[in-house]
């Protein structure tokens, strides 16, 4: 129970388990799309040497410098949408929360 009985209830510690677990399965999703578009758009099918050249790096940093900060403006907007709609909302995968 929170100070004076006020604000909402505490979550339980299998609430809390059920939390993390949703958050790291959607860590890993999103680790999972980023890995396979960035390497779609900037490693071709053929490859020609056993290490990235520095074109394929760079398209690489770039593209998963963009994908986080879609992802993190995407992930304020839903907040705020949240937010205005009364609910609390939650960070988003643990940025910016």
């Amino acid at each position: 129970m929170s100070f004076l009985g006020f604000g909402r209830p505490q979550p339980s510690s299998a609430e809390k388990i059920a939390a993390v677990e949703q958050e790291m399965k959607l860590m890993a999703e999103m680790h999972n799309r980023l890995t396979r578009v960035c390497a779609k758009k900037c490693v071709p099918n053929d490859y020609r040497e056993g290490d990235l050249n520095k074109g394929e790096s760079v398209c690489l940093d770039r593209c998963a410098a963009k994908f986080f900060d879609v992802h993190l403006k995407v992930s304020e907007l839903m907040q705020q949408e949240a937010q205005s709609r009364g609910g609390g909302g939650g960070g988003g995968f643990g940025m910016g929360g």
